[in-house]
């Protein structure tokens, strides 16, 4: 097992691997920029160094920066965490050569699931039924238009390098495509350092399911089941819960065989998620996100099994720790992003300090988790994602985990930000969330 490993990460998702880590008994070394010098979550690292200025290509994108830190404060390998440089093949590949053990996916399975436009492919090849769309990335705004013409608008715009709802964008004309082409480009390649787009028909008013997978390096793996994610604003997810209320058992076992088949397929190894996007009962494979997801939560909550660590045990060339058929999904789990945001203004972000810091009672039980990097004080720098922290709820069954979260939504005190937290209670208390009847559009039909 690893001595030491570094969280080329910030946040929330940062303090949740250096806890994993605290559990294994391995050392941590955080790395931080200017911006988040004074970040709460440092001090619970065992180090932590400055690698560069605020804006996280001089930073938290800085490949050289982290590898040469990671060098220098012997660290036996690197978790990425989610966003930055956990989808990136070059960074992963980049470790290998400098003897530092990526924690994820080997830099080909990386460009090639990592790659949205090659996983579309890749999976369709597996025998996964892919939307309509672009047979790769797009070289030009005169290539996306023909083939837009060809499958009909509305269309979606993605980046192929990405996620996050970054460089994407609907597009229900021409004139929407020129305009949208170009700005959608430059975002990707702002946030991931790659422009390439590609194209999928805009199904409307689907559900957004994924399942969870993690294999090891001796070509085993598994499926965790499914998340539902249709609660989603600007195409950015703000709800998930686990199990999907539209999702039977025997589709759940149907489509994870086959998505056990297709990581085995392309030789995948580590944690990752396979999206699909659901319309009227059927299930399209949109893309594979080669990372830890935001929401794995929920899916912890339900297995009990904690992804993070095993992803670091398979990285350490251990064998999976479990079979498919041990695995026992039992209640349900729902998880809210709890972003500094105004949602009333178009969800505009709202960086500023945090004067108070009050989480609910009965944190740490059974029933209700809270991962979080924030305390009473702290200044949300606007450089970044807005997420305060994700509040997650589980019982024996879905009403009982909306009663349980909403509970301690009521309770939950945030101060000096404006947040979500008043609108997560809109949506728990919305008749079609709540009979588990809704999809995408959801928050169209909620009053902010």
């Amino acid at each position: 097992m690893f001595k030491r490993i570094l969280v080329a990460n910030r946040g929330e998702i940062a303090m949740r691997i250096i806890k994993a880590c605290k559990e294994m008994g391995i050392q941590t070394v955080a790395v931080c920029s200017q911006a988040d010098q004074h970040s709460p979550h440092l001090k619970f690292a065992d180090k932590s160094v400055c690698i560069g200025a605020s804006h996280s290509s001089q930073s938290y994108l800085n490949m050289q920066a982290i590898l040469q830190t990671a060098l220098q404060t012997q660290c036996q390998a690197i978790h990425p965490g989610f966003g930055f440089l956990s989808e990136n093949a070059l960074f992963s590949a980049m470790c290998n050569q400098y003897n530092i053990t990526f924690i994820g996916p080997r830099p080909t399975a990386i460009k090639l699931m990592g790659d949205k436009s090659n996983a579309r492919q890749t999976m369709k090849k597996a025998g996964l039924p892919i939307i309509p769309g672009s047979d790769k990335t797009m070289s030009s705004l005169k290539e996306a238009q023909e083939i837009a013409k060809t499958i009909g608008f509305p269309v979606l715009l993605k980046a192929t390098a990405g996620g996050g709802g970054k460089g994407m964008r609907i597009c229900h004309n021409l004139e929407e495509l020129e305009k949208n082409f170009t700005e959608a480009s430059y975002e990707a390649e702002k946030a991931f350092g790659n422009k390439g787009l590609y194209m999928e028909k805009y199904l409307i008013d689907g559900r957004h399911i994924e399942f969870q997978v993690i294999a090891d390096s001796y070509g085993n793996a598994v499926h965790l089941g499914e998340r539902e994610c249709s609660v989603q604003r600007n195409h950015q997810k703000l709800l998930e819960e686990s199990p999907s209320p539209v999702i039977t058992p025997e589709q759940r076992d149907s489509l994870g065989k086959k998505i056990v088949k297709a990581v085995q397929y392309v030789g995948y190894q580590n944690a990752g998620t396979m999206e699909f996007f659901m319309e009227q009962g059927n299930l399209y494979f949109m893309e594979m996100n080669t990372r830890i997801q935001v929401e794995h939560p929920v899916t912890e909550m339900v297995t009990q099994i904690d992804i993070v660590k095993e992803q670091i045990r398979i990285a350490a060339n251990h064998i999976l720790s479990f079979q498919q058929d041990q695995i026992a999904n039992k209640g349900h789990a729902i998880e809210c992003r709890i972003n500094a945001e105004d949602p009333e203004n178009n969800f505009r972000p709202a960086p500023g300090k945090i004067v108070r810091f009050q989480p609910p009672k009965n944190i740490g039980t059974k029933n209700l988790r809270l991962d979080t990097f924030v305390e009473e004080g702290y200044t949300i720098p606007s450089f970044y994602d807005s997420m305060i922290g994700k509040l997650i709820a589980w019982g024996e069954t879905r009403s009982e985990a909306i009663s349980i979260l909403k509970k301690a939504l009521e309770e939950f005190v945030i101060l000096g930000v404006p947040t979500t937290i008043p609108l997560h209670l809109k949506i728990l208390q919305n008749e079609a969330f709540v009979q588990g009847n809704y999809n995408t559009s959801l928050l169209k039909k909620i009053s902010l």
